[in-house]
């Protein structure tokens, strides 16, 4: 899956007029500048106002990319940079034309709070209301008549909401992705695991069921075609379940999972003692019971070297025994692939405690129950 956003979708094509629609306000000091008397004092002025306003909107468009393409503001460096430059101009633009000049400082103080962390943004913001409120009451030949303050503020914490609504969409949007990757992870370790438990019990039968059929095709002629026929079917069988479970429609049946499991057995050579029927559990854990007894019982025809085999069912349990050799190590560990992984897995899913271990008297145990309701 990639994780890449459009790099200019159609609504931020001419987001860089919405930022730059609240230039008008720098309409007075441009104005005052082109009335300069001296020709330098236009040129400088207008200059100055020209490029900081156009360091403003690169800026702004360039921090608002990063904050949607990654939640989180650019370089301290970077945006002190900007910071001080808008402020140079800011203060060559004023010494030319004026209290006028002092227009700037909003912009600064949005500028603030857009790129640096809130610390230092509203520490910026306070320095430049302090010298909207001060700098008009104390040199010499302005009147006052501009109090920016309150408009520094009002902007400052207007632009503030628009960088945290802005972040939280791109964390959101972030999220949105981890949460599809996993769980594209999740249904492609779901399938394999069904692949697994699908294969791995057909294929172990049709194993032992051909080595059956090579000792009888000397021994007894017939048996041997009724096995070799009997493979057919269990191929065509694992066919047909990997076709319904690419297709996502592959439901377990316990009746023939048991079924199943018998005819194993008696393949392998394994005395069995299964129940006809599922009719003891509850219908609701049918196939759930139906996936243990399928990963037991292929676990006993691969690994045991038993003589016999029980399964046992009722309501709320399944349990799988054998008189073979038991387990060897970790039982949930790689000397028993993945299946009893995968089982885990499952059971874990469905609320249910599996137990491993060796049977009373030697042998292999594997139970799952699942909790009363």
């Amino acid at each position: 899956m990639s994780s890449r956003r459009p790099a200019n979708p159609p609504r931020a094509r001419f987001f860089w007029a919405w930022a730059a629609v609240w230039l008008f306000y720098m309409a007075g000091p441009i104005s005052d500048a082109w009335h300069r008397p001296e020709i330098w004092q236009r040129a400088v002025g207008l200059a100055a106002a020209a490029a900081f306003c156009i360091i403003y909107v690169v800026g702004f468009l360039s921090v608002r990319a990063q904050l949607r393409a990654t939640g989180r503001l650019q370089s301290m460096t970077r945006a002190l940079t900007r910071l001080g430059v808008l402020t140079a101009l800011a203060a060559v633009l004023t010494v030319i034309v004026g209290e006028s000049g002092l227009t700037a400082l909003v912009y600064i103080a949005v500028t603030a709070v857009f790129t640096l962390p809130p610390p230092h943004a509203w520490g910026t913001v306070l320095a430049a209301a302090a010298a909207a409120f001060v700098l008009p009451r104390t040199v010499p030949g302005w009147d006052g008549g501009i109090d920016l303050t309150f408009a520094i503020m009002v902007a400052a914490l207007a632009v503030w909401g628009v960088t945290r609504v802005v972040q939280r969409n791109a964390q959101l949007a972030e999220a949105r992705e981890e949460i599809t990757r996993l769980a594209i992870a999740d249904e492609r370790n779901r399938f394999a695991r069904d692949m697994h438990d699908l294969l791995g019990h057909s294929l172990t039968v049709v194993a032992v069921k051909s080595e059956l059929a090579g000792r009888l095709v000397q021994l007894a002629p017939e048996r041997a075609e009724a096995e070799l026929a009997d493979i057919q079917r269990l191929v065509r069988e694992a066919l047909a379940d990997v076709r319904a479970a690419v297709a996502g429609y592959r439901e377990m049946s316990l009746a023939t999972e048991l079924a199943s499991a018998r005819s194993a057995l008696d393949a392998a050579g394994i005395e069995a003692d299964v129940p006809v029927t599922g009719e003891a559990v509850d219908p609701d854990r049918q196939e759930l019971f139906a996936w243990v007894v399928r990963e037991g019982v292929t676990n006993v025809v691969r690994h045991s070297d038993a003589k016999h085999c029980w399964v046992r069912l009722d309501r709320s349990a399944v349990e799988i025994l054998d008189d073979g050799r038991g387990p060897s190590g970790d039982a949930m560990g790689a000397g028993q692939g993945h299946g009893l992984g995968g089982l885990q897995e499952r059971l874990d899913a469905a609320g249910c405690a599996l137990t491993v271990g060796r049977r009373e008297g030697g042998g292999f145990l594997l139970r799952a129950a699942l909790p009363a309701r």
